[in-house]
């Protein structure tokens, strides 16, 4: 079973099959709000955080899909990423803008 089904909920729907997205790594803890994910393009880390469908059960007031830049503290062998106060690079509300985005990143990581 995923992680982030572990931690949060094995329901728990991401509005996407992660199956299609294999850059996207688990790293879904219980005490965080939310499941995420990390990635990078082009040495820079990014921490997707996937929040529920449903507004009214969100503990912030945030889009649902949230990417903010983040930090290796471990090496490339044994990452260790975190967002920390990260600079917001990306929001939204639904899969298909967010597809839109991380499309656009992969074509500047391949560059």
């Amino acid at each position: 079973m995923e992680l982030y089904k572990q931690e949060f909920n094995e329901n728990f729907d991401l509005g996407f099959d992660l199956k299609d997205h294999p850059y996207l790594i688990d790293k879904s803890w219980h005490n965080d709000q939310c499941p995420s994910f990390y990635f990078n393009v082009s040495e820079q880390f990014y921490v997707l955080w996937v929040d529920d469908a449903d507004i009214e059960q969100r503990e912030e007031d945030m889009p649902r899909y949230v990417i903010v830049e983040a930090i290796n503290e471990g090496s490339n062998e044994e990452p260790e990423i975190y967002a920390g106060n990260g600079e917001l690079a990306f929001e939204c509300e639904t899969f298909d803008v967010l597809s839109l985005f991380l499309k656009g990143l992969e074509t500047v990581s391949t560059r």
